[in-house]
């Protein structure tokens, strides 16, 4: 039996695009008809609190929706943390419940969570399945403090220490449904190339670093990816 790999796997929109979930950035770079500067980043909440509510009270709606369901490229990669028996780091940077819901355990939600608020005083997070806005009371604070719990632009990603120490020690690096244009998480593959890991890339088509990989692969998301963690389980007798 083979040693079982380190394995670090970096997921984005491409991933979770099939399974009904819009990626809401267009190619004019509008979110649902919104600027990034509208509705993403500290100064347009603090400009118009209740069109970042609304938008994100949207994009939660939509998420809970019974329509949208993790797809087989989710599900194979929870199939993959089990054969790996705690090898596998799971870095995400969609802000939706898919991994959670197909069975993944060990994820580093790096851009926040859909499903969860943010106390602007405490810091503290709260599962959130409904709409709030700026009238919802905190549970902690018991005011008025409550904001999306995602990282926008001009913040710092979340958990990144321990991202960095996986990759460090990872002897694959596998990243999925990316565009290798949002950083830092593009610069991911840079770091685990350094770090002696392979480096392989699964996506609709090739990314803006792809040239960066060792092996790309291209595809449906739900084609590719469980046939890959297939490949990998036999691979090493997992």
């Amino acid at each position: 039996m083979n040693t079982p790999p380190r394995v670090v796997i970096l997921t984005g929109a491409g991933i979770s695009a099939e399974s009904g979930l819009k990626t809401f950035r267009d190619n004019n770079g509008l979110w649902e008809e919104h600027s990034v500067e509208d509705v993403a980043t500290p100064e347009a909440f603090a400009r118009n609190p209740e069109l970042v509510y609304r938008f994100y009270n949207e994009r939660r709606l939509q998420l809970t929706n019974t329509s949208v369901m993790p797809n087989a490229a989710h599900k194979a990669l929870a199939t993959l943390e089990r054969a790996l028996k705690g090898q596998l780091t799971l870095v995400t940077q969609n802000v939706d419940d898919l991994h959670e819901r197909a069975g993944s355990e060990r994820i580093f939600h790096m851009h926040g969570k859909l499903l969860s608020s943010r106390c602007v005083t405490t810091n503290n997070t709260f599962e959130c399945n409904t709409a709030f806005d700026s009238l919802s009371v905190c549970a902690c604070c018991n005011t008025t403090t409550l904001r999306p719990d995602i990282v926008w632009f001009g913040e710092m990603p979340l958990f990144m220490d321990e991202i960095s120490q996986d990759i460090a020690n990872a002897d694959i690096f596998i990243a999925i449904g990316t565009s290798g244009n949002v950083y830092p998480a593009a610069g991911f593959v840079i770091n685990a190339k350094d770090s002696g890991a392979k480096c392989i890339e699964l996506n609709l088509e090739p990314s803006a670093n792809n040239w960066l990989f060792d092996e790309s692969i291209s595809g449906s998301a739900t084609k590719i990816v469980p046939e890959f963690v297939a490949r990998l389980i036999e691979e090493y007798d997992l």
